[in-house]
């Protein structure tokens, strides 16, 4: 479905929910069967967090609109971050000078 198809449908049968930290806003039929997440800029759905994705995939009723209590232990949700500059790289994966083998492996050769 098209953004124009789902702004349509969103506004002939949706009803708002509410939204996250993100800036997505999230709704539900009337009826409440159907529930959807309409994105705040490109939509990437790792950008729904853990809280709202239950609630998306009907794993528990009430929708998080007063928040989730959480740990002081839990890390704040973050998107996807592969292909920016804050992606995570393992030590190693610099892009700089990997150290020189020291003979103890050798590689498998066909015979």
């Amino acid at each position: 479905m098209s953004l124009f198809g789902t702004k349509l449908y969103t506004w002939w049968k949706g009803e708002a929910v509410g939204s996250d930290s993100f800036g997505n806003k999230y709704f539900r039929e009337r009826s409440g069967r159907r529930r959807w997440v309409i994105f705040n800029g490109l939509p990437e759905a790792s950008k729904v967090p853990p809280e709202w994705h239950a609630w998306l995939h009907h794993t528990v009723d009430d929708a998080p609109v007063d928040g989730v209590p959480h740990h002081k232990w839990e890390k704040e949700h973050l998107p996807n971050l592969t292909g920016t500059p804050y992606a995570y790289h393992p030590a190693g994966q610099g892009g700089g000078e990997r150290p020189k083998a020291t003979g103890d492996y050798e590689a498998w050769r066909p015979e």
